[in-house]
């Protein structure tokens, strides 16, 4: 079956064509319909994965997928959150925010730097699609006093895990997503489209 995938993030791209590699869904990109940028209105990862769901599905008439991700720092009072992509401002790099992630923990001790990864993953079938199926998750860490490992994107060289001793860009991707809050939701989305369309 053919789905859209609404995002240009090269590594969530290779994160769900991973999980995805051995089903019948076959992603097709956002670029390949030149998908204009829709501005992320909502408060919640849900609100803007819909908002990007339905602008997508209407945009290119085709069934869509759309993720809304971030990382939640217990300390920093959940942020940088649903600005995660925008956290030290628009356009910003990855390393601009690990940098300013660092600077902003770096007064707390290392058991007060708990966080999490949230993934929220929509599929609509169509643009006015009034029951859209929501899948989300998340995955527990700690963050790092700087950055480690060159794999992976966003935060992952600051973000901890303790039972493997690594951070997230110290690890392969095929371990990630085996172990990450959005390989879970791909799956879940997965086994729920296998039994819509047999």
């Amino acid at each position: 079956m053919n789905i859209l995938l609404a995002t240009s993030n090269n590594g969530k791209i290779n994160e769900f064509k991973e999980v995805l590699k051995n089903t019948s869904i076959n992603l097709v990109l956002q670029s390949e319909y030149d998908v204009p940028p829709v501005e992320e209105t909502g408060t919640t990862f849900v609100e803007n994965a819909i908002i990007k769901a339905r602008h997508t599905a209407k945009y290119t008439g085709l069934p869509t997928i759309a993720e809304d991700s971030g990382l939640e720092v217990d300390c920093l009072n959940g942020r940088p959150g649903i600005y995660s992509a925008r956290y030290s401002g628009e356009h910003a790099t990855f390393q601009e925010n690990n940098n300013k992630l660092v600077e902003k923990i770096s007064k707390y001790p290392v058991e007060q730097r708990t966080a999490r990864y949230w993934c929220v993953i929509v599929f609509m079938k169509h643009f006015e699609d009034p029951t859209p199926i929501i899948c989300q998750d998340s995955w527990d860490g700690i963050i790092t006093d700087k950055p480690r490992g060159t794999n992976g994107f966003g935060y992952d060289p600051c973000f901890y895990l303790p039972e493997l001793g690594k951070t997230v860009a110290e690890i392969s991707i095929e371990v990630k997503c085996k172990l990450n809050a959005r390989g879970r939701c791909i799956r879940q989305l997965a086994n729920v489209l296998k039994n819509m369309y047999k």
